[in-house]
């Protein structure tokens, strides 16, 4: 059997960070993790081969090979999945598709030749059973959440490490809280499974032999949602393991606010490696976060949460969302005040949706106020907002392209590194990479740039500062370049 592993195009949004790749030549910033999982679970004797859209172009011989073509994609890669499946349809080759897009707009794809909905551990055994006795079914549902802890290691031997910015592993799936504008739970559960520490060790290994050394992203929805087993289990096996190979990795991951709470938690992910995590904020205003049922975030404040986290050498990445029936007028203006003071470099802000399987879609679909199905991105609203949608789009625009001005930026970045505590064990020696990022930034942002005089302000404060905090500022900058020409090429974030 010859199978096609295929991985839709993204489009170019903040998270993409299509225009920072350029820097360091390349071609996508993460791996598709769920895919290369899945190509662990198929038969060994199958031929396999990956197309990521994002790091080279799928062609009709690329299809032409394949007896059946197997897609994953998120709701984002929406219209690049749906060329795929047309063009497979156009030259009659089967396809097998699954993944949080098809697993949540299923009637969207319903000429897909076989759905596999969901988890794969549940969907994928009972497919190819089914296609050994020659009878698979259309749709493949589940019943029960499956254990991880037999998930397998990815079929890394099908990609191509040198194209991409960091690696990804997955720890748990699931996540003990409950926002009605999230689709986690709907997806995997209130309740977060875990594999198991030797598991994590065994895939950090099976990357490490790879040769990469570099970042890894644990793709965790909340990848504290168990922290008994975090501090007494895997973190103590992760950080014996870095130690014993010089700490080759760094670590990004998405948590909860409460972490900032749990001073043992910060501590052994920061030795583990970890200095970097994305954080839900959401929005500044307590109505709109009772609103939205995010309890953790309430009763806080979350602008001291933020900077206990990055003293314990961790930079805090923030989610932020306008457009809750509570949003006042002034919250434009106090976003902007906030993600200033509290030093968030990297501010994904974006406009609320509802998602097909959320608390929020379903109260939109009583109150008779959904407008389309969900796009993924999150520009546009699909549903009717209170506040007048002309008046949100504008404060949605000054928002975005005032954290992100020059001079709002630049100064964000020194409030950053002046709260950061750097909890690194062994520093990175300076590689030729690092010398050629160096040369470039300087010539596009020092010299090119109409923020130039931003860029070596920031420079010549870095020089002054401890050890560590040049290279950050230089990276840093890097990432504002590629949120400004997203904002110029989209008219708005995204």
């Amino acid at each position: 059997m010859n199978v096609l592993l295929v991985y839709p195009e993204y489009p170019v949004t903040f998270w993409s960070f299509k225009h920072a790749l350029k820097f360091i030549n390349k071609k996508s910033n993460l791996p598709p993790l769920g895919i290369l999982t899945v190509g662990a679970m198929l038969p060994k004797e199958w031929n396999l081969k990956l197309i990521d859209m994002n790091t080279r172009p799928l062609k009709n011989k690329d299809i032409l090979w394949a007896d059946f073509v197997f897609i994953s994609a998120m709701l984002i890669q929406k219209e690049s999945a749906r060329s795929v499946v047309n063009r497979c349809k156009e030259l009659g080759v089967k396809t097998v598709a699954g993944g949080p897009l098809f697993s949540t707009e299923t009637e969207c794809f319903d000429d897909v030749d076989h759905l596999l909905l969901y988890e794969g551990e549940v969907c994928i055994p009972q497919f190819l059973s089914d296609l050994k006795n020659n009878s698979p079914k259309h749709i493949y549902n589940w019943e029960s959440y499956p254990e991880v802890t037999q998930t397998p290691t990815p079929a890394w031997k099908l990609l191509n490490i040198k194209q991409y910015a960091m690696l990804s592993i997955q720890y748990s799936r699931g996540c003990p809280f409950n926002c009605d504008f999230c689709n986690v739970v709907s997806l995997f559960g209130n309740k977060p499974r875990t594999k198991t520490a030797g598991q994590i060790i065994e895939e950090l290994e099976a990357i490490y032999k790879l040769g990469w050394r570099g970042s890894i992203f644990f793709v965790d929805d909340n990848f504290i949602g168990n922290k008994k087993k975090l501090k007494e289990e895997v973190l103590p096996a992760i950080i014996e393991w870095m130690r014993e190979r010089n700490y080759p990795f760094d670590f990004f991951t998405e948590v909860s606010i409460n972490i900032a709470d749990n001073e043992d938690l910060m501590r052994l992910m920061a030795c583990a490696g970890f200095d970097n995590v994305f954080v839900g904020i959401e929005t500044v205003d307590e109505d709109c976060l009772s609103e939205c049922n995010k309890a953790q975030n309430t009763k806080r404040d979350l602008v001291e949460s933020v900077r206990r986290i990055q003293r314990h050498g961790m930079q805090v990445q923030g989610g932020f969302i306008l457009g809750f029936d509570n949003d006042k007028p002034s919250i434009f203006s106090k976003m902007i005040s906030f993600i200033q003071e509290s030093g968030i470099i990297t501010a994904m802000v974006g406009l609320l949706n509802a998602p097909a399987g959320t608390k929020l879609f379903e109260r939109m679909k009583q109150e008779e106020r959904l407008l389309k199905n969900f796009s993924g991105t999150n520009t546009d609203v699909n549903f009717i907002t209170k506040m007048n949608l002309d008046d949100l789009r504008a404060g949605y625009d000054n928002v975005v392209r005032t954290i992100y001005g020059y001079e709002n930026y630049y100064r964000r970045i020194k409030v950053f590194l002046e709260n950061y505590r750097p909890q690194k064990v062994v520093s990175r020696q300076l590689n030729f990479r690092d010398i050629k990022v160096f040369f470039k930034a300087c010539f596009v942002l020092g010299v090119v740039s109409k923020g130039s005089k931003h860029y070596w302000g920031l420079l010549r404060w870095a020089l002054s500062k401890k050890k560590g905090v040049f290279s950050l500022a230089v990276r840093f900058s890097v990432y504002g370049y590629h949120f400004r020409k997203c904002i110029a090429e989209t008219g708005i974030s995204r």
